[in-house]
């Protein structure tokens, strides 16, 4: 793996010296920036007047097309997302405008007064509401057989690879009802323009000056057709950021009211929107237990496993709040040796 890296490297060394008198690169500076769950890789290089980003997507592997694509199509309701300053298809590079070097969750890391953390998490549901009127033509559908496919990771990877158990008859039953309760409600919701991720390591906390309005949205290239309350789900309920629930309830209502002000399709009691917002937390929470646990497992990227019992605290909060998903309950219990208690209020 390290020679294909090391090949693709050299290649893109290459491609960036014959742009250098156009971009005045620095090319000695060119150095790591990020990566993602993805074979995606990131470098920065410095210019005479700033920085650049270099993608890497090597094209075996990833397609830079969709990226273009849902780049233009956010930039055009006002998001502040990469510019495609330059491309090369066939090998898999861009260079990009820089939208700095801190991320929302690198923010978090440290400490942040409520002002400034309310400032710039209002930034993003702002954002979030532009967003969702950006143009979905095309884009794949988050449908009821997509929705349910992605729910089976819990059982197959959570349960089974992560727990080494296996549920009985009577609780895959139980289990195939709840998603079916799940995924029945979610498709039922409006659907508008859905990130997938947009949550705070993939928000850039921009200056404005140097990097254009914060925030700056990236990792979009994954972008549906789907449920309205998902990405305020994604935001909320962070699965790498614990908010507990007032905080969660406060952005969820902010979001609801600029929704409504911006004429989306959001129910029009926010008791309701909870609702779709709950069943919808749910299903994107069960379904990350069994991405963390894949990609910790079969990717042998073990860091995902800090985030389990933050996610599992989500699940919790929602299960317990409704008599339907008792019995999801008692399977989380018996995963985790713990003593079953009601705690539903509905």
């Amino acid at each position: 793996m390290s020679t294909h890296l090391d090949v693709r490297l050299d290649l893109l060394k290459n491609w960036l010296h014959s742009l250098q008198n156009n971009y005045q690169l620095k090319l000695d500076t060119l150095r790591p920036a990020s990566s993602d769950a993805s074979f995606r890789r990131y470098f920065r290089i410095d210019t005479h007047d700033g920085t650049l980003i270099i993608m890497d997507a090597p094209p075996a592997h990833e397609d830079c097309k969709p990226f273009i694509d849902i780049a233009q199509r956010l930039s055009a309701v006002g998001l502040n997302t990469p510019r495609i300053l330059e491309q090369d298809l066939e090998k898999g590079f861009l260079i990009l405008n820089d939208l700095g070097n801190l991320t929302y969750y690198q923010r978090l890391q440290s400490e942040i007064s409520d002002q400034e953390l309310q400032s710039i998490y209002r930034d993003a549901l702002a954002a979030m509401v532009n967003m969702q009127k950006a143009d979905t033509t095309g884009l794949p559908i988050y449908d009821k057989p997509r929705l349910l496919t992605e729910l089976g990771l819990f059982n197959e990877w959570y349960v089974q690879q992560y727990h080494q158990t296996t549920l009985s008859d009577k609780e895959k039953t139980q289990l195939d009802a709840i998603f079916e309760l799940l995924v029945q409600h979610n498709d039922k919701q409006a659907k508008v323009f859905v990130h997938r991720d947009y949550h705070s390591p993939n928000l850039m906390l921009c200056n404005p000056t140097l990097h254009g309005k914060n925030p700056g949205v990236i990792d979009f290239q994954d972008a549906v057709l789907g449920p309205i309350s998902y990405d305020v789900v994604s935001l909320v309920m962070d699965a790498r950021t614990t908010w507990e629930e007032p905080q969660q309830l406060d952005w969820a209502i902010r979001y609801w009211e600029m929704a409504r002000a911006a004429n989306l399709p959001v129910p029009a009691d926010f008791a309701d929107f909870h609702v779709d917002y709950e069943y919808m937390g749910l299903q994107r929470n069960l379904r990350i237990l069994g991405v963390f646990a894949r990609l910790a497992i079969r990717d042998n990227k073990k860091h995902y496993l800090d985030h389990m019992p933050r996610v599992n605290g989500y699940v919790r909060q929602v299960a317990n709040r409704y008599i339907a998903f008792k019995p999801l309950l008692n399977i989380l219990d018996r995963l985790e040796n713990i003593d079953t208690k009601v705690g539903y209020t509905f």
